[in-house]
């Protein structure tokens, strides 16, 4: 299966709520591309819905990196860092956020 169909695939998983089989199939995806940007957020999203927000940042800066102008990237490391009580570093990826401008539009 190539990358697009994982992700695919561990999104229909992520819909059943089959959060651990989610994370299986997507990990598959950016072991094919590690700079899959869909499959990267899926996977923080997934680890955020787990409430492992450790992993829900490890994730989540991996995106960040892959694509530093994505301003989702810091909106969802706001939205973890902030699960987690850390404020401070919440409002810092908020306004990262608001400095990229709009989300890129999708094909």
């Amino acid at each position: 299966m190539d990358k697009e169909d994982l992700y695919l695939q561990g999104m229909e998983l992520f819909a059943e709520d089959d959060l651990d089989g989610a994370i299986r199939t997507l990990e598959q995806a950016v072991e094919q591309d590690e700079k899959y940007g869909d499959a990267l957020h899926a996977l923080a999203m997934c680890h955020y819905h787990k409430k492992d927000y450790v992993k829900a940042v490890q994730w989540g800066k991996r995106l960040a990196e892959a694509e530093p102008d994505n301003p989702l990237a810091y909106t969802s490391l706001s939205m973890f860092y902030n699960a987690q009580g850390l404020i401070a570093k919440a409002e810092e990826m908020g306004a990262k956020a608001g400095a990229q401008g709009p989300p890129p539009e999708s094909d």
